[in-house]
């Protein structure tokens, strides 16, 4: 049996070495946070975390293509608390917290990111496994994206990916038809239900691009009729950027109206030759929509309804960038800004420091007019009132 396989290994080996050609890359970073705690948090918060995400990719000819992400923690103080809140909800959490292995001082963990082949052929490619299945031309909220959900105001975390496969037709030049299906979101699940289906159209002009979008959940014991959800999305590089992304949600048993709608439309301008660069982004976010919060499937997401993004780059010179951001919701009057630098000490070495300042009208005034955006968001006892990040990122 042994001789079997070592036989077996030393074959995929040297299947490896004639074949395929394995190349690795990754990223590194080396980061320090502090805090300024409100209300029932402590009032000086720190944490450290080192992060690896190491990739590879295996070609074999030029007909068949394996890609792999992993990532490496190990984080003490804030970080580790952090990811300990968050894995409380369970199904959309980054890492189940039992994941991890605790050290003297630390605890640390490995995640399985990427995991996925792509086959080509002469008119469509196949692409199948643990992947991103990205939608829109959103460039803040990406309202279409609803596989993987982003925050602006967390640039930092990590884009997740889903277990699925999806077939690509290119039919003539600049028109691109794009199959899907994504696995429900309820890992032990045998039946199949929640299980999604879709399918997208772009068409790129020579100054506009258009996607159309339509995808179906199919029933589960969350929407026993299922879940339909329909968008388009839209750039456009004329005299100024322009971009506009929208997705509507259906789920007849939620009584799904106008409260389904997620859409944000905004633009982009460059002064000064490219050294300054302005961006400008509304959301109008339903409750029912792609963008709002839900502990099952959106952490990501926000709780109200109106909110504007307004962003300022300013390059001071060639390795060296300055980033302010202020998000606003109109609801409750709530605003958040986050100021980074960012400083490249030499090729593939960037240095980057961040602060983060959340502001309400309850910080003035005290007559607990809380928001969102606010130092404790309402119905939290927990918040803080001042962060700050720094982070030193290799790339290799």
């Amino acid at each position: 049996m042994k001789k079997i396989i070592l036989t077996a290994f030393i074959a995929l080996l040297a299947f490896n070495v004639l074949c395929a050609q394995i190349t690795f890359s990754g990223v590194f970073d080396s980061a320090v946070s502090m805090g300024i705690g409100a209300g029932s948090s402590p009032d000086f918060s720190f944490g450290i975390e080192e992060y690896a995400n190491i990739r590879f990719n295996s070609r074999l000819r030029e007909g068949a293509v394996i890609n792999g992400a992993v990532n490496l923690f190990a984080v003490t103080g804030s970080y580790a608390q952090r990811i300990a809140e968050i894995a409380a909800f369970g199904v959309m959490s980054p890492l189940p917290f039992t994941a991890y292995t605790a050290g003297e001082n630390y605890a640390a963990a490995i995640e399985l990111e990427r995991l996925h082949f792509r086959l080509r052929t002469e008119y469509v490619d196949f692409d199948g496994g643990l992947m991103r299945i990205p939608f829109g031309y959103g460039q803040v909220f990406r309202s279409s994206d609803f596989l993987n959900p982003v925050n602006p105001l967390k640039p930092d975390a990590r884009s997740r990916a889903v277990l699925g496969a999806s077939a690509t037709w290119y039919p003539v030049d600049d028109f691109k038809l794009y199959g899907f299906f994504a696995a429900p979101r309820n890992v032990f699940t045998d039946s199949g239900e929640g299980s999604m289906f879709g399918l997208s159209a772009d068409y790129h002009f020579s100054a506009v691009s258009l996607q159309a979008l339509y995808s179906y959940e199919t029933p589960s014991e969350d929407s026993n009729k299922g879940v339909h959800r329909a968008g388009f999305s839209l750039k456009a590089d004329i005299e100024v950027g322009l971009h506009l992304d929208a997705l509507y949600t259906y789920d007849h048993e939620a009584r799904t109206n106008y409260n389904g709608l997620s859409l944000s439309a905004g633009l982009d301008y460059s002064f000064f030759g490219g050294d300054l660069i302005i961006l400008a982004e509304y959301l109008y976010n339903g409750d029912k929509s792609s963008t709002a919060f839900d502990s099952k499937k959106n952490l990501m997401g926000f709780y109200n309804n109106h909110y504007l993004y307004t962003g300022f780059t300013y390059m001071f010179i060639d390795f060296t960038n300055m980033n302010f951001t202020l998000m606003t919701c109109f609801d409750d009057v709530s605003f958040t800004s986050l100021i980074t630098v960012n400083h490249d000490i030499f090729q593939g070495v960037t240095l980057t420091v961040s602060a983060q300042i959340p502001l309400d009208r309850d910080l003035f005034s005290g007559d607990g007019s809380r928001g969102e955006f606010g130092p404790i968001r309402p119905g939290s006892s927990a918040g803080s009132y001042f962060n700050c990040n720094a982070r030193l990122r290799i790339r290799f």
